[in-house]
């Protein structure tokens, strides 16, 4: 009888689990789906073409819902201590010309 009832339970545990790990993963889609995409084909930080040297890998992140690609990863450093300054390149570019 006890081994039933140990049978029950590890089964619910174990239903409860997936419907967990299936819940959380939605989750993350849903969220993932609400990051801007970067509007500029050049590094934010150092304005230089995204994938234009094959030896430096692009370096893409998101930070406060806006992904942001970089040339390197190295520049992540500068765009950190000043991310302001950067994100101001990105307003700019999104904004429409008025002609």
């Amino acid at each position: 009888m006890k081994m039933i009832r140990w049978f029950k339970w590890s089964r619910l545990a174990l239903a409860l689990t997936l419907v967990a790990g299936f819940a959380t993963a939605g989750f993350a889609e849903e969220k993932k789906a609400a990051v801007k995409p970067y509007p500029l084909d050049t590094c934010i930080v150092s304005d230089e073409k995204l994938g234009a040297d094959p030896a430096m890998k692009t370096f893409v992140f998101t930070h406060e819902g806006q992904e942001i690609k970089l040339c390197c990863k190295s520049c992540q450093k500068n765009f950190l201590k000043a991310p302001a300054k950067y994100l101001k390149k990105l307003e700019t570019a999104n904004k429409p010309d008025k002609k």
